[in-house]
């Protein structure tokens, strides 16, 4: 499994659903688990959760600089 072709595959699941971000935010484990269909073991979960909070901070930053600079 490529974790980080992963990664941005459920980036993009989760922002892209208000209900699965709240979820996620509330409980990541359980809705990436959910997601990918497979109990992994809690470093491997662990892992892919951070860099999913990760991306979904930087992307969040890079739309807020972009307003900033009349970019969207």
């Amino acid at each position: 499994m490529d974790i980080k072709a992963k990664i941005n595959e459920l980036v993009e699941k989760i922002k892209g659903d208000e209900n699965l971000l709240a979820n996620f935010k509330s409980n990541p484990v359980k809705t990436v688990e959910g997601l990918i269909g497979v109990d992994l073991p809690d470093d491997k979960i662990s892992s892919i959760v951070d860099g999913i909070k990760a991306k979904i901070s930087v992307d969040s930053l890079g739309d807020k600089l972009g307003g900033l600079f009349g970019k969207k």
